[in-house]
């Protein structure tokens, strides 16, 4: 088949038509992809941000069609359109029956690049292929668990179902489960990446009175707005901290601040940013070479001020993918807005560049 594969750290991907897939084992499913969103985590792989095995074949934000269903599989057939997730709930794992279904045992792929069993069920040439980000979507078939492929509607178009496996799921499931914010917070997102668009889309949902963006796109900030931000501020210009006082009833600052960008310095601005008793969520992940530090950790313990982190959005991918495709087909959640190039997988180096500069939102690769 053909995969774009990752062979050295800072190089570009190659697509070679020569790379092997075997067939589904128990309880695992080949779903041919038909289109995979482009996502940050994929480029810090790419870029050495976040180590990973090579060679290895990356992505992770896809949706296809079910080609082959393995032994013991019963809740997907051949032909089901599915959405994939980095996240497969085993159902059965400490995390799971405690209800931290991204936790789950199956989430260790995400650093050993490998299945349950330690293989990746991908090779070429007789030498091993890794699982990036526990999918491997950059090519025209990914193996995966049964629970890591969630059917969805036959009319859903793909192309923006795909996004719903990681940028959507992630940013909407960080306001809702996550943070659980309630109708009437106040709200600060910092990132407007598909991630963070998600973050406002899910703030909208739950209804908060106040949405604060800030991103140093101007773009990005519209979009925001359109997506239902209430103000939108430019840290190249704007003290946030002082503004997420300002804006909010009685100047206490906001309830929630979520990093959608990953950056260590913006986890400090959200703690400054929140009320006392406020939480700032880690929705995106800082690089191994930007550790955080806080000046006066004193003014969080006496404010109970809160940090927590957020992987995946804490969602159960077999509820929340089904409950966010219900939002989007009823008009609730805006997958196309997200959507700002499309290219062939041939063009993949393209999409890593535009995403490194700040160019667009989301890039959805078509297989």
């Amino acid at each position: 088949m053909r995969a774009a594969v990752l062979e050295q750290v800072g190089s570009p991907l190659v697509v070679h038509d020569d790379v092997e897939a075997e067939e589904p084992r128990q309880g695992e499913v080949a779903v041919r992809v038909a289109h995979c969103g482009v996502c940050h985590s994929d480029l810090s792989i790419v870029d050495g941000t976040f180590p990973g095995l090579l060679p290895v074949v990356l992505g992770h934000e896809a949706a296809g069609v079910v080609e082959a269903v393995g032994p013991g599989v019963t809740t997907l057939a051949v032909g089901d359109h599915v959405v994939l997730t980095p996240c497969a709930p085993c159902g059965h794992c400490p995390w799971c029956v405690r209800g931290e279904w991204s936790l789950c045992a199956n989430s260790d792929a995400l650093l050993t690049a490998s299945h349950p069993d330690g293989g990746t069920r991908l090779s070429r040439d007789g030498q091993v292929v890794y699982r990036g980000m526990a999918v491997a979507a950059f090519a025209e078939t990914v193996i995966i668990q049964e629970t890591g492929a969630v059917k969805v509607p036959d009319d859903l178009p793909l192309d923006l179902a795909c996004l719903i496996g990681c940028g959507v799921q992630t940013g909407v499931g960080a306001v809702i489960n996550t943070a659980g914010v309630c109708e009437g917070d106040t709200v600060l997102v910092m990132g407007l990446g598909g991630v963070g668009l998600s973050v406002v889309q899910g703030a909208r949902l739950a209804g908060a009175s106040r949405i604060l963006v800030s991103d140093p796109v101007s773009e990005r900030r519209d979009r925001a707005l359109a997506l239902g931000a209430t103000h939108a501020l430019d840290p190249a210009t704007d003290d946030i901290v002082a503004a997420a006082h300002d804006l909010t009833p009685g100047g206490i600052g906001v309830d929630w601040a979520f990093d959608a960008a990953g950056r260590s310095a913006l986890v400090v601005t959200g703690l400054d940013a929140i009320r006392k008793g406020g939480t700032t969520v880690m929705v995106g992940v800082p690089g191994l070479d930007d550790p955080l530090t806080y000046p006066l950790p004193a003014v969080l313990a006496v404010g109970g001020k809160k940090l927590t982190g957020c992987l995946l959005g804490s969602s159960n991918a077999l509820r929340d993918i089904p409950r966010l495709v219900a939002l989007a087909q009823g008009g609730q959640l805006d997958l196309a807005a997200l959507v700002t190039n499309r290219l062939p997988l041939a063009e993949i180096n393209v999409a890593l560049d535009d995403l490194r500069a700040g160019v667009g939102v989301r890039t959805v690769i078509d297989l």
